[in-house]
Order: structure tokens, then C-alpha cells, then sequence
């Protein structure tokens, strides 16, 4: 069996370390830490370390949480620095004492040949995540949680996050799957075990030490340090992820798009229109004029127009006088808190036939966004800017009614031309290589496009509302776009999926889920279930695009390679019948 690294290296289960980049690589199942922590399985991992499930040998085989932080720095000054504030973390944890925060058990520091490995470990939260919980609706019912059900995890996350405000702790990473809500269990069972608080919403995963460049240093939780950048994108507001800065109405405003999710099924890009500035009040956002109020004021722009207390908010949700509502124009965001709005152009996943008939004979457009350019032929012939929308419009104008977005050029500081200037022959010639290598994975264009785009300015949200050009400014900028699709492009291949499965990617949605479900209930499937597939399907995806799911997958994106993969599982199992 092999262990893979973040960059999709096989190694032999018994190594540590990638044999080819040095990665530390997942403990496998049944490692010791310290002669007491028993490894169970991978719970999740990002850019810090890993997050595993363990079992304590010296209290009962009690399960338990190791969260792995694994700095990678040389110097000795460094490790010492990463090591105190490693410590510094821990005892801020240890101070919460609260039953719906996972309580702390103890760090521990091992080496492994010639690193340091530092570990917390924690209580481990038998329940699910809000997010897996609305995936779960949405697939299953079709809806979303209800306005009362959202108020009434309000009323019982606020008590929280007033508790940890007042021991000057900050979370900062407060989203659907950062919320729990925990098994019931008997009531004999101690409050400790989860008894009387079985049901409630926990809040998980204050972070431990994340690893920041070792210039940098290594961050913690306390107010006193709070000049790192963290939180996730459509969560975190503006003065978190531009200047590193968190106060209490950071975490309510993180709270409040978290609540919004919930209450439509909806990423925060589908919520928020980044070039109005605005969120969706009335249209993709429908809930009464008093919650509307307080959301609105959660989710003001400037900090000082927010609520200030947790308490504050829970008493306007309790109260029977509506909030002031703050002016929906005031909070416009301008920088990198979500994915574009309506500036982001697409062109429809469905194409008639007649259409795609004329795009096999002259290549459309492959960047519908980044860049504002095209190939003719199969010999990478360049067009320059100037009038390639217009002879594409003309094209498909001919002998369709779908019509491709038009492209405004960003005004550049060089000279005015310089839009316009050609790609050169190395950058055609790899234009030309991702679209011979994704026609042969016989991907959908528009499907490739949406993704590739995604990611990219996911990466870049300082270029959200303007197009790459072909001047010298945004050559590097083209350079990662062109790294980006090649990423893609490998672990597509990878995958190792069908030609069909490959095919469809684009058009997959919770009705193919249900299907499947449906099929696995019939027992068409013999004695493989649902929760098999889901499973199995997370571990291959977890393998390619490690850290992915817990950023939620959007549906037309990675949602859609999660989908071809499970879809090629059933796929198998009934042709092994």
C-alpha cells in the first residue's frame, strides 16, 4: 500500500518523509506517539500539518484528537521560536473550559529522524459539521435549514463566542465546518461525555500553531498577536485577510456569512456580488425583516459599524424590537473576501449541436476570462486583442443565438497598445499542449474554463473584474494560469477515470447522488451502500486534491471531479455483477 504527499508522490507505507520533495507523510494506521497515542485514521489535513483520530492507551483506549504541526524550518533560532509559541498556543487552549469547545488534554513534541514534530491533543467530538449536515439535506430533501433552526444556532453559538472573547481569544476560522453539532447521548451520561450537552453545536478547531514562513514566524490566538493572516475566503471579513487584524466582530461577521450559508445552501460567491458590493438581500437571501437586520449589521464593512459583543446580538435576537439595519451601500468590499460577482463571465454548460459542431472546426476561446485572446486552427496561430471577441461572436452568430461575453481590457499603466501585444512562441506552444491534453481527456471546455479560472483567481482575488493581458505586467500572472490547468490536466489523468465519467464533468449534480442512493437502497449495488461510496469516493479525492474539501467543494468546480469519481465507483460495482 502506498502513502502519498500533497503533490501526489507514492511512497511506501513505512517511510516518514516523500522520497522525492521531503513532505512529511500521514502516520499510518496503528503508529504510536509517545508510546500512548494509537493512531485510528486521517481526519483531515492543510498547510499547518495533519489532524488524526486516536486512541489514549493509558486512559481506556479513550478516543482522542492529535492535531500535528510539523514546522518546517532549520535553523535553531527558528525551531525555539516555533517551539514557544507552540506552547504559547497550547496554554491559551488549555484556558477554554467551556462544554461546547473541545476540551484540551496536553502537546507533546517528538522527533522524527532529524525534525521536530509537535502535537496537541484534544477531545474528540463524536457529531457531525454543519457543513456536512446541510450537504446532507440538500441531497437527501432538497433543502437548506430553516430561519428558526439558524436562530436557534445562533442563540446557542453566541454564549461561545462571548465566553472566549472575554478571555481575549479570537477564532477566526468560524464556518459551517468548524461547527458541530454533537451525538445526543443518554442522560446518565456525565455532561464531560457529552450527556446534557448531547445536541448542542460545538466549536471546533481553534488552529493550533499555523506554520507561516519562517521570516515571519508563527502565529497565535491571542488578541496580542493577531497580525497574521487567516480565515477562510467568503468567510473572514476584509481586516483579516488583507491585514492580519481580528476583533470580536470579526468572528460575528464570520458567524453571520456561516448563517446565510445554512439558510440558502449557498457558497458566500453566490451570495455576494463583489462588483455591486452588496449581498443578496431580497433575492438569493429571503428571511424576515428582523433577522435580516441583525445579519445585516453582523456583516457591516467597516468594524465599527458591527456589533461589538456576542451578547449584543443575542440580545436583539431575543428581543421583540427590531435591529437598526446599516446601509446596504456602505458595505461594499472591495478586495479579496469572496469569488466575483456578476462581472464573472461563463458561457452555458449546455451548447446545441450545431454550436459545438463549429467550435470543433475553429477552437473557440479556451480562457473565456484571464485572457483576452485566441487560436485559430490547430497551429496556435496568434490573434492579437483587438477584434478576437468580435470575429468569435461573429462566428457563433452565425449558426447560433449564444453569444460569448464581451472582454473589457483592464487600462494599462504601460502604453496603450500594450494590450495588445502578442503571446510569445512558448507560451502559444503550451496553449496549444493543454488543449491537445484536454481534448484527449475528451474534458468539456466549459467545464475546464470554469475550473481552471476558479482556482486561478481563487489564488489572485486582487485580479477578480479584469482580464490578463499580454503585457509584460501579467506574464508571470499567465505563467501560473498556465501551471494551474497543467495541475489540473495531472490529476485528472491520475484519477484514472473513464472516458464517460470524464465526459460528463461539468453536468453532475445531487440528482446523480440520489440515483445512486436510490440504487444502493434497491440493492442494485449487492452489499455496497451510500456510505461506502462517500467514503471510498473522499479518500481518492483527499489523495489528488489534499485539504480541498475542507474549503467546501463548490458544485460546478471540484464538486464535479468529487462527482466523476464516485460516479466511476458505481460505475464498477455494476459491471462486477
Amino acid at each position: 500500500m502506498h502513502v502519498y504527499c500533497s503533490k501526489q508522490h507514492a511512497n511506501k507505507e513505512s517511510n516518514r518523509f516523500c522520497i522525492q520533495c521531503g513532505e512529511p507523510l500521514p502516520l499510518p494506521i496503528g503508529q504510536m506517539v509517545e508510546n500512548r497515542y494509537r493512531i485510528i485514521r486521517l481526519l483531515g489535513q492543510g498547510g499547518f500539518g495533519r489532524t488524526y483520530l486516536a486512541v489514549d492507551t493509558k486512559q481506556s483506549d479513550q478516543k482522542c484528537v492529535l492535531k500535528e504541526f510539523a514546522p518546517q524550518v532549520d535553523k535553531p533560532e527558528d525551531l525555539k521560536k516555533a517551539k514557544e509559541l507552540f506552547e504559547r498556543e497550547a496554554s491559551v487552549l488549555r484556558k477554554l473550559q467551556h462544554e461546547q469547545i473541545p476540551r484540551f488534554h496536553s502537546w507533546l513534541q517528538q522527533k522524527v529522524g532529524n525534525k521536530d514534530f509537535f502535537f496537541l491533543v484534544q477531545e474528540y467530538v463524536e457529531g457531525e459539521n454543519y457543513w456536512d449536515l446541510l450537504l446532507k439535506r440538500l441531497t437527501q430533501q432538497g433543502k437548506s435549514f430553516s430561519e428558526e433552526e439558524v436562530i436557534k444556532l445562533l442563540e446557542q453559538i453566541l454564549p461561545v463566542l462571548s465566553y472566549i472573547h472575554s478571555l481575549d481569544v479570537i477564532h477566526r476560522d468560524i464556518s459551517p465546518d468548524n461547527l458541530m453539532l454533537r451525538y445526543p447521548h443518554p442522560p446518565s451520561t456525565p455532561p464531560s461525555q457529552g450527556g446534557a450537552w448531547g445536541g448542542m453545536p460545538v466549536l471546533i478547531d481553534f488552529g493550533g500553531v499555523k506554520q507561516l514562513p519562517a521570516s515571519q514566524g508563527f502565529w497565535f490566538t491571542r488578541l496580542a498577536g493577531n497580525r497574521t493572516l487567516l480565515g477562510k475566503k467568503g468567510y473572514a471579513p476584509e481586516e483579516q485577510l488583507r491585514q492580519g487584524k481580528a476583533f470580536p466582530c470579526s468572528d460575528l461577521y464570520s458567524l453571520a456569512v456561516t448563517a446565510l450559508v445554512l439558510l440558502t445552501g449557498k457558497e458566500p460567491q453566490h451570495l455576494y456580488d463583489s462588483y455591486q458590493g452588496s449581498w443578496g438581500w431580497g433575492k438569493s437571501i429571503k428571511v424576515s425583516a428582523k433577522l435580516e437586520a441583525i445579519l445585516q449589521k453582523m456583516l457591516a464593512y467597516k468594524p465599527s459599524d458591527r456589533y461589538q459583543r456576542a451578547d449584543q446580538v443575542l440580545n436583539d435576537l431575543r428581543s421583540s424590537t427590531p435591529a437598526q439595519p446599516v446601509n446596504k451601500n456602505v458595505s461594499k468590499i472591495r478586495t479579496m473576501i469572496v469569488a466575483p460577482g456578476k462581472r464573472v463571465n461563463a458561457v452555458a454548460s449546455q451548447m446545441q449541436n450545431r454550436t459545438v459542431a463549429i467550435s470543433q472546426a475553429i477552437p473557440l476561446p479556451i480562457w473565456l476570462r484571464p485572457f483576452a485572446w485566441s487560436l485559430a486552427g490547430t497551429t496556435a496561430v496568434i490573434l492579437t486583442f483587438a477584434g478576437t471577441w468580435a470575429v468569435v461572436n461573429a462566428l457563433v452568430g452565425t449558426v447560433s443565438s449564444i453569444k460569448f461575453p464581451s472582454i473589457s481590457l483592464p487600462k494599462s499603466q504601460e502604453k496603450p497598445d500594450s494590450a495588445r501585444q502578442p503571446l510569445n512562441n512558448q507560451e502559444t506552444s503550451r496553449i496549444s499542449q493543454l488543449i491537445s491534453r484536454r481534448q484527449q481527456l475528451e474534458i468539456s471546455d466549459t467545464f475546464f474554463n470554469v475550473i481552471v479560472n476558479d482556482i486561478f483567481y481563487t489564488k489572485n482575488p486582487e485580479l477578480q473584474g479584469r482580464s490578463l493581458t499580454g503585457s509584460r505586467e501579467d506574464e508571470a500572472f499567465r505563467k501560473e494560469w498556465f501551471n494551474t490547468a497543467d495541475d489540473l490536466l495531472n490529476k485528472i489523468e491520475q484519477a484514472k477515470l473513464s472516458t464517460a465519467t470524464r465526459r460528463k464533468m461539468g453536468s453532475y449534480g445531487p440528482r446523480d447522488y440520489e440515483t445512486w442512493r436510490q440504487q444502493a437502497q434497491a440493492g442494485e449495488l449487492g452489499n455496497y451502500t451510500v456510505i461506502k461510496l462517500n467514503k471510498e469516493t473522499n479518500e481518492k479525492f483527499d489523495r489528488l486534491f489534499p485539504g480541498e474539501r475542507r474549503g467546501k467543494l463548490k458544485q460546478q468546480t471540484f464538486g464535479q471531479i468529487w462527482y466523476a469519481i464516485a460516479a466511476d465507483r458505481v460505475s464498477k460495482i455494476e459491471s462486477a455483477r
